[in-house]
């Protein structure tokens, strides 16, 4: 995303905050991602007014950061979608803000925040010295109660689980296929069918030119965002091969080589192995005027720029699903370019002693408008637990022990930097030695993130014989049992961690 002119953005850093405590100015914090393209209109039409420039050059210290880049800061300061426009104090904390903000409207609340937060006198304030409070446990639940809590998400209408906006979410499905092949209920199978049939043949996926959209603004899957991301496809590539394996169905196995084609054309660096980010949407006036799916979309998907970023846990993820298809799908060449990735990720990613970094590579040109101007991001839960778990599907995949031994490293790492003594699981970033900056300091548990790890130890206690594992996995569970009746349909991450474990 190239950076918008008369905007000298700035990296998260201490020395920014520094700064901005040291001239007494608020913060404007610009939390984008490559593939939106509402970030790239907002870069063009709100901060290239000159008026916008001028007032956040003389008003403000502007930081960017890419949401992708740093999960972490999103995590905490996104403020419900892409991009967001936060104002901070000096100090982390957040004065108020939002998402898209159209030029007239930018140019008063600019006035307004600068005005206010001089009136309060914030840039003397101290940091804060945590977030809000991480709620507890409010109850225990059973897993017959949250198996039915996952049904009740189902969308009998259109397939899927859960409303508008409408997600792919591929936990209730593969939870469904299991349920299905454990006792053979229709029912279940019922659900993951038609899931899988709205998800696969609907508007969600680009009939075009292959790949599934992130999302759909509707619940009949109807009106689908344009962005294509390696998570997500890694993660439905990996659910279709399921579904062929339980169901037998080949049009599954079918819609399953459709994505990895397109994973392998659009994001795969076919020469060194891994995968880029994501291919975005063109800002909407860039944006051919043809309806989604159709064939001229192809253009628009063509057109449309691919974020080359080698992020760690995404292309941990697809190395697990494409030695998955390979497997399933007899494809030696596959699972021979799966290891490749695997083992580039790793080199480059990869320190002795410090677990993987987030970004395995940066495409080159990467600046600070970005956010990647303060340096390697290191320490991050989600990129150890994926590595772990791609580390164990090649030990399963080659017999070498190597990989073995990496996925122990990596688990040990996420012990004794991110695990919470205390309460149990796992807190999502390593704490940094240097100190924190503003809600940075807030420590995240992340429910989805901990279900994984979970499944991962459990996995790393049957392939390692070392009972320490199945003990840390067993707290985790219990650490997020009283959490799971909130997290709706995304309970069935939580239902196939405690299967994974139970079935040892």
């Amino acid at each position: 995303m190239a950076t918008p002119p008369g905007v000298a953005w700035l990296p998260w850093t201490e020395r920014t905050f520094a700064r901005a405590a040291r001239e007494g100015k608020p913060v404007l914090l610009s939390i984008t991602a490559a593939w939106c393209g509402h970030s790239g209109l907002m870069d063009r039409l709100s901060y290239g007014d000159p008026r916008v420039a001028e007032l956040i050059r003389t008003l403000f210290v502007p930081v960017r950061v890419d949401a992708d880049r740093r999960p972490d800061v999103s995590a905490r300061y996104g403020l419900g979608g892409w991009p967001t426009t936060a104002f901070l104090t000096p100090g982390g904390d957040i004065l108020g803000g939002g998402t898209y903000v159209q030029t007239e409207r930018l140019v008063e609340v600019l006035g307004r925040v600068s005005a206010a937060f001089a009136a309060e006198d914030h840039a003397r304030a101290p940091p804060s010295q945590c977030g809000p409070p991480e709620a507890g446990p409010s109850s225990s639940f059973t897993d017959a109660a949250l198996v039915a809590q996952v049904a009740g998400g189902f969308d009998s209408l259109h397939g899927g689980f859960g409303g508008a906006p409408k997600f792919p979410h591929i936990a209730p499905v593969r939870l469904a296929l299991a349920l299905h092949e454990e006792d053979g209920s229709p029912e279940w199978r019922d659900m993951a069918v038609r899931s899988l049939d709205a998800m696969g043949w609907g508007p969600l996926y680009d009939e075009a030119h292959g790949g599934f959209f992130r999302h759909a603004l509707h619940a009949d899957w109807s009106s689908p965002c344009g962005e294509k991301l390696l998570e997500t496809n890694a993660g439905l590539l990996s659910l279709y091969v399921t579904a062929f394996e339980v169901l037998g169905q080949a049009r599954y196995a079918e819609r399953a080589e459709d994505v990895l084609r397109y994973i392998q054309t659009w994001l795969a660096d076919t020469l060194d192995g891994g995968w880029g980010a994501s291919q975005g949407t063109l800002p909407p006036h860039d944006t051919p005027a043809v309806p989604q799916g159709s064939a001229s979309s192809a253009v628009a998907t063509s057109a449309a720029p691919v974020d080359t970023t080698l992020y760690t846990d995404w292309n941990a993820l697809m190395v697990s699903a494409a030695l998955h298809a390979g497997r399933t799908m007899n494809d030696p060449s596959l699972s021979e370019f799966a290891i490749r990735s695997l083992e580039r990720v790793g080199l480059e990613a990869y320190r002795p002693g410090g677990g993987v970094a987030h970004a395995a590579s940066l495409p080159p040109g990467i600046g600070v408008e970005r956010g990647h101007g303060d340096g390697e991001i290191r320490g991050l839960l989600d990129d150890q637990i994926a590595m772990a778990l791609a580390h164990l599907d090649a030990f399963e995949a080659t017999g070498n022990i190597v990989y073995q031994m990496m996925a122990e490293e990596l688990a040990l790492y996420a012990v004794r930097t991110m695990w919470d003594e205390a309460g149990g699981g796992f807190f999502d970033r390593a704490p940094n030695p240097a100190g924190e900056i503003g809600l940075l300091r807030e420590r995240l548990k992340p429910f989805v993130s901990n279900c994984t790890a979970a499944r991962m130890l459990g996995r790393l206690a049957r392939v390692s014989g070392t009972g320490e594992y199945a003990a840390y996995a067993g707290r985790t569970l219990q650490a997020l049992n009283g959490r799971a009746g909130a997290e709706g349909p995304l309970a069935a991450e939580y239902l196939l961690a405690v299967r994974a474990l139970a079935q040892g």
